[in-house]
């Protein structure tokens, strides 16, 4: 069942997305029924989804004994269920029914970067015209960028480059070197093996489907060729490009008890979430500086103090401390994020 895209627009903290990046979401959310006693998930999962209760009451059971629940016909709704992970409590349906709307956590988070980005002077690959920018939400779904860091999304748009090309033009060569990843943004293509030594086409792209990672993910040559059937315009990404992004930052990262330490030590606690979440659980003490946010506010941090910084799975955390350490700071991320350290504290 398709969701509308303004119920998504309620909820945090995907308010504060624009309207084509809400409506792209709208179009990945799976609304599901689940009835009473169905467990959503338990206490120490891990998992890739963000879920709102938009009905019914869910109840969070957590392995201290106490529990809270959640109406999503009330203001709690409108926040992600629990979204720390590993997950904190088990969620049990208490209500009859309950009607949960799920997000790949990992798509949604970074879907919300190239909607800032597209907010600055600067950025150079958004489409005003419909349709324009549907290559890039498909490029964002593609499995082979699919656990590349959020941080990286910024990077990923900066080194990609555009090439026009022509009706018949051959963009890849099967047998050949792997060179480039590619990105249809306009026009289409066609895909063709040798078969029992004959040409064959085996599939058609159009704008937003990719090709070329293969050879680049399995470092071989090229198992297919691709022509175009049109004028166009393609995105590409070079193999050193393609290698580096891919690569989660490589960051300093430290346990709860190590961070407790540091802490004791006076390193300052930074948590780059958004607001929102920051507002509804956060650690005490700590500053809240949005990733999308940290280089614009980098200078409301001490240089003369080490940082711990936190978030919910690690992914921002480790973004942003790779950020400072390219800055000159003395920067950690925590392990197991807001979770891991409340859980330490109690």
């Amino acid at each position: 069942m398709a969701v509308d895209a303004a119920v998504l627009a309620k909820l945090y903290p995907l308010d504060k997305l624009g309207s084509e990046c809400i409506e792209q979401l709208a179009k990945e959310v799976e609304q599901i029924e689940v009835g009473k006693g169905s467990v959503l998930f338990r206490a120490g999962d891990t998992d890739e989804h963000t879920i709102y209760v938009a009905a019914g009451v869910v109840r969070g059971d957590y392995p201290d004994g106490k529990n809270k629940s959640t109406d999503g016909n009330s203001l709690q709704g409108r926040y992600p269920l629990g979204d720390l992970q590993p997950r904190r409590f088990t969620a049990t349906v208490e209500s009859l029914t309950a009607t949960l709307l799920k997000l790949d956590r990992r798509y949604a988070e970074k879907v919300m970067v190239f909607d800032q980005l597209t907010k600055g002077s600067g950025f150079q690959h958004y489409a005003q015209d419909p349709g324009g920018n549907r290559w890039v939400f498909r490029l964002l779904h593609n499995r082979a960028l699919h656990k590349m860091p959020t941080g990286a999304v910024e990077r990923l748009f900066q080194r990609l480059v555009e090439v026009i090309a022509v009706k018949d033009q051959i963009i890849v060569r099967e047998g050949d070197e792997a060179d480039y990843f590619y990105v249809i943004k306009e026009g289409s293509a066609q895909v063709s093996k040798q078969i029992d030594g004959h040409e064959s086409v085996v599939a058609y792209l159009v704008r937003g489907d990719t090709f070329g990672e293969d050879a680049l993910l399995t470092r071989s040559v090229r198992n297919a060729t691709v022509s175009m059937k049109t004028d166009g315009k393609l995105m590409r990404l070079s193999t050193k490009d393609f290698a580096e992004i891919l690569t989660p930052p490589v960051v300093d990262w430290v346990n709860p008890a190590k961070a407790s330490e540091l802490s004791q030590a006076g390193a300052q606690i930074l948590d780059v979430r958004t607001r929102e979440e920051f507002d509804e659980a956060a650690i005490k003490g700590a500053l809240n500086i949005p990733l999308l946010s940290l280089r614009d506010r980098i200078d409301e941090l001490d240089r003369t103090r080490s940082i711990i910084v936190y978030c919910n799975t690690g992914e921002r955390s480790a973004a942003a401390t790779f950020i400072l350490g390219k800055v000159g700071f003395t920067a950690f991320a925590l392990q197991g994020g807001l979770a891991a350290m409340m859980k330490m504290r109690t």
